[in-house]
């Protein structure tokens, strides 16, 4: 029987029963990007380990260049000279300055640096045309990172730049959990694999390919797409010989009232937990989720459009809590709204949408469940009220699209 709960509530039922996965493992730096960090990371070094120059130019004290100008330059001996990667013991004289490239260790004692463009390029002695301020182009030890910052913190999904931070401060292997496995199993007699020949009544099965891609989008591993036909004890055969090989089972179609809606019943009898049947909203009423073995399985529509849409409402969020990672979590904000939408919905509705800078509109008419080539140019959905019909420039909820972003 259907409860009609909200989907907020269904998905908080499911995440109360799930738990963190523990499988670590250690890779090299350069493969961890869309990983999920394991444990914190500390600084060993500062960055930069030295004070360096940020330009080309002259490494000064700049109270002794107090005041300079053209009309008045002030002239410094030329005691040394330091390319980016050089190092040499100097000691700070007054009078002085070290002819530095950008990146180039600075001695101590000099606290800046003037562009070269602002001398007349002295090679002995130089002249000076402008002053500087103390610290000025001047990148002092530790500006960006200090020994013993925690630079990346246990959960954070690895991005370029998270990567970057952990090579500069000398990392080379980050431990990192091991990916979310999951398997899917599209039912339905009517399936073909794309590639073979298509008969007569048949059609491609596009389902599982679509929800796979979402998911190694982000870093995450699918098992198995597999499908089966109209058959109870086929899925069940199925889900006993993966539910101890991945942490979520997701199943497409059968999942409804009809006479061959069995995927309630089959589950049901191998004692799987049902956690919530039947959430208001469309499309993809029928989704339900079970539990076994304390692996969720996620029963999503045979609709095209209707198992996408509760996939990213319903995945994102449960894979997050086994990953232990926020960033995983699909991302809601509110727009305003342009264009119109003619229908009044008697359930609360997911429309297909695109956004860009705070607007968001629909790119087709066409909202059917079976229809998703229109969705290339979406990238989220309008969360809408039942009952109500938006109009231009109304604020909106929306819940961006996270597969099909990249």
């Amino acid at each position: 029987m259907r409860e009609n709960i909200s989907i907020e509530e269904a998905l908080a039922r499911v995440l109360d029963r799930v738990s963190m996965t523990t499988g670590e493992e250690i890779i090299g730096i350069a493969d961890c990007c869309g990983r999920v960090l394991a444990e914190d990371v500390a600084a060993t070094v500062n960055v930069p380990p030295f004070n360096r120059s940020a330009m080309d130019g002259y490494a000064v004290r700049a109270e002794e260049i107090y005041g300079a100008c053209r009309q008045q330059p002030v002239s410094l001996e030329v005691i040394s000279e330091l390319s980016a990667g050089d190092f040499e013991e100097i000691s700070y004289r007054y009078g002085t300055c070290v002819r530095v490239m950008t990146g180039a260790y600075v001695p101590d004692g000099y606290d800046a640096v003037v562009k070269q463009e602002d001398t007349d390029f002295g090679e002995d002695t130089v002249r000076i045309f402008k002053e500087v301020s103390s610290m000025e182009n001047y990148s002092p030890m530790g500006e960006d990172i200090e020994k013993g910052d925690v630079i990346l913190k246990k959960g954070t999904l690895l991005s370029p730049l998270h990567v970057g931070m952990a090579a500069s401060v000398g990392t080379s292997y980050l431990k990192v959990k091991r990916p979310l496995r999951t398997v899917i199993i599209s039912t339905g007699s009517e399936l073909t694999e794309p590639g073979s020949a298509l008969e007569k009544g048949k059609i491609y099965g596009s389902i599982a390919y679509m929800l796979s891609g979402a998911i190694k989008s982000r870093g995450l591993e699918v098992a198995g797409v597999l499908q089966c036909g109209d058959s109870g004890e086929e899925v069940v055969s199925l889900i006993n010989r993966w539910i101890d090989k991945v942490d979520i089972v997701i199943t497409t179609g059968a999942v409804s009232v009809g006479k061959k809606d069995f995927i309630p019943d089959a589950l049901r009898e191998m004692g799987a937990e049902k956690v919530f049947s039947g959430a208001d909203i469309q499309p993809g009423t029928p989704t339900m989720a079970s539990i076994l073995k304390g692996k969720p399985i996620l029963s999503l529509s045979g609709n095209p459009y209707a198992a996408m849409a509760n996939f990213e409402i319903y995945f994102w969020d449960i894979a997050a809590k086994i990953m232990g990672c926020d960033g995983l979590k699909s991302k809601k904000a509110h727009a305003t709204f342009l264009g119109s939408y003619g229908k009044i919905n008697r359930r609360r509705r997911l429309i297909r949408a695109k956004e860009a800078e705070g607007r968001v509109w629909l790119p087709s008419d066409i909202h059917h469940s079976s229809v998703i080539s229109n969705m290339t140019e979406c990238n989220c959905f309008i969360d809408l009220e039942a009952g109500r019909r938006p109009v231009e420039g109304e604020d909106v909820r929306i819940i961006y699209i996270k597969g099909m972003q990249f």
